[in-house]
């Protein structure tokens, strides 16, 4: 996984397509983190909805919909942050691909977190997701 994720990051980001714009993030990170956005690194292109159900055994990704320009790290953080329901996957998961949210690429994750947060009232799985999710802020 970190191989594919690698290669995609390395795709120049398009101008035209946004997986997650960057006025969203500005404002849902503090609202539902409380932590502040500096400036944001490295942005890079992302698949924009990287969980286990776009993701093949070999391992290929499925479902391009919602590809386009996100802060580095952020399909990373998008499969963690979901695994954590299932802690061994999350382990996994965290083991081999949080070297990609670490430092000044905190964006990433923190943006997940808060679309995770945001969504929690509307989706059973988000609300599920609401302490596994509060209990990373910590560790990103």
């Amino acid at each position: 996984m970190v191989a594919a994720l690698d290669t995609l990051a390395d795709v120049p980001p398009p101008a035209d397509r946004e997986a997650v714009h960057e006025e969203y993030l500005r404002r849902v990170i503090p609202q539902f983190t409380g932590h502040q956005v500096g400036e944001i690194i490295t942005w890079s292109t992302a698949h924009g909805d990287l969980h286990y159900g776009n993701v093949t055994r070999a391992p290929h990704i499925l479902d391009w919909k919602g590809w386009g320009r996100a802060p580095y790290g952020y399909d990373a953080a998008t499969l963690y942050l979901y695994a954590l329901l299932v802690p061994a996957a999350a382990a996994r998961i965290r083991t081999e691909l949080a070297p990609s949210w670490t430092g000044p690429r905190r964006a990433g994750p923190l943006t997940v977190c808060a679309q995770i947060l945001q969504a929690q009232d509307r989706t059973a799985f988000y609300a599920e997701l609401d302490g596994p999710v509060r209990e990373q802020f910590p560790h990103l």
